[in-house]
């Protein structure tokens, strides 16, 4: 029997449900109840009324955090296994996503214990010589944390523990293809403590759910990770209610004459390839030096012919399915059309079931749809430069603006592409996808506003309040 295994606390009697199906086999395994309109309704305000009503202390949130990083790191095994089943990766990049998700818990822990406001100097003004100021982080009320398949744990993570941290309560609305470890979380959060009360899950289409969340008035903030389409959506409904978003990419990765290119073609390995390249910072165009560009190839390929393909479940498995057939079917016929407009298979390429083989193409010209528009696929496109200002102009030349890395072994060199590299992040002898979760991450351009990692985003996720105390 398959398990209807999201009953949720908010369910109307005649909501309907939606299929859950195996990435790998693309079998149904499980439902999930679709939240409806008036459930959603009430369960948004019951969260408003409880976040005024609770007001959890600084160092109860603290509590709350710090316990639940323990329960999950001993608990790992578990959420490794529900990771798995909803994306179809395989178990190294759910092992590594759990371990993120335990020191996300533990920095938001902390920021709770930290977060505060500034002295003002008002009496440094010639209007208030005998005045004191000082502000206040006060929490917006509800946030609203509408998240990706492709990071079900961490993700989800980023957006509700520093919501937690700075006071709020949270509605989150994960994808429809990983309610399991959204439901599995929120249900060790309350275990850790967090009263039930101020946290609530609603599974359902972005067309349905996602907009009528978006449409209503009771959420104070955003935090959402997905298209660039959506967000622009997501801007225009919510008006100007704050929101954090993380939105498309096509990350790039420089590769100089003086790198070390070994180091080079393990990072770009990692960065192209984990997940099945569905990650919004996975290395999709690379820009190699001439002169190594034949030494790289040979590394990549080397390294790829040690990365086994196929069924998640295996143990030695590297690389799984794409998340839906669709998918898979959109990244094959990509790749298929680069080759037919004189693109290079060097390696890989082809695709059994949702499983699309690694692959490395040259030369790619930029107005293919592998160079111009987000791929979301295990596939690496590489371009050689012999001007490093030819290769950070073509870098720069897309709308998205999340990512970029470099590797050389000339820091005058870093520094200068570091500063006109237009990116939320540049890493420097590191791929695109290096991230570290303390980090403040986000994009600029058409990839987003706001940033992620617990120390900025609990700022974000609340309002700053200015008192004067004037004195006679």
């Amino acid at each position: 029997m398959i398990p209807s295994f999201l009953e949720g606390q908010w369910r109307e009697s005649g909501d309907s449900e939606e299929d859950v199906l195996d990435k790998y086999t693309g079998q149904l395994n499980g439902r999930v109840v679709v939240t409806g309109q008036q459930d959603l309704s009430r369960a948004a305000r019951a969260l408003a009324a409880a976040q005024e009503q609770q007001r959890l202390t600084p160092f109860r949130r603290y509590e709350i955090l710090s316990l639940a990083a323990e329960m999950l790191a001993v608990r790992a095994d578990q959420f490794v296994a529900s990771i798995m089943l909803d994306t179809g990766f395989p178990r190294g990049d759910a092992v590594a996503e759990t371990e993120r998700a335990v020191d996300t818990l533990q920095l938001s822990a902390s920021e709770a214990r930290r977060l505060t406001g500034d002295m003002v100097p008002l009496d440094a003004a010639p209007q208030a010589p005998r005045a004191w100021g000082f502000t206040l982080r006060v929490p917006i009320g509800v946030v609203c944390a509408i998240t990706p398949f492709n990071s079900p744990l961490n993700v989800l993570l980023h957006k509700v523990a520093p919501a937690i941290a700075a006071g709020n309560a949270v509605m989150i609305k994960p994808s429809l293809h990983t309610p399991r470890t959204a439901n599995l979380i929120v249900g060790l959060l309350i275990e850790a403590g967090l009263p039930p009360e101020l946290i609530a899950v609603a599974h359902g289409p972005g067309s349905t759910v996602g907009t009528w969340l978006l449409e209503d008035k009771v959420f104070g903030f955003y935090a959402f990770t997905g298209s660039t389409e959506v967000g622009r959506i997501i801007r225009r409904t919510i008006g100007v209610r704050r929101a954090q978003l993380e939105l498309g990419s096509i990350s790039s990765t420089i590769v100089c004459e003086d790198a070390d290119i070994e180091h080079a073609a393990a990072g770009c390995v990692g960065s192209a390839f984990r997940k099945a390249g569905q990650v919004c910072t996975s290395l999709q165009r690379l820009y190699v030096h001439a002169g190594v560009e034949a030494d790289l190839i040979d590394l990549i390929t080397g390294l790829l012919d040690k990365r086994v393909v196929g069924d998640p479940a295996a143990t030695a498995t590297d690389i799984g399915p794409l998340i839906n057939e669709a998918s898979a079917s959109r990244v094959d016929a990509w790749i298929d059309e680069a080759v037919s407009e004189g693109a290079h298979k060097v390696y890989g390429g082809g695709r059994e079931g949702r499983v699309v083989m690694p692959s490395v193409l040259t030369q790619v010209a930029p107005q293919m749809k592998v160079m111009s528009q987000e791929l979301f696929g295990p596939a690496v496109m590489i371009r050689p430069f012999t001007a490093l200002a030819d290769a950070i102009d073509e870098v720069n030349d897309t709308p998205f603006g999340l990512s970029a890395g470099i590797f050389t072994s000339n820091i005058g060199t870093a520094m200068d592409a570091a500063e006109k590299i237009r990116m939320g992040s540049v890493h420097i002898n590191a791929s695109s996808s290096n991230r570290s979760d303390l980090m403040p991450f986000g994009g600029v351009k058409d990839s987003g506003e706001g940033h992620e990692g617990p120390a900025y985003a609990v700022r974000e996720m609340t309002e700053q309040r200015l008192i004067t105390i004037g004195r006679p």
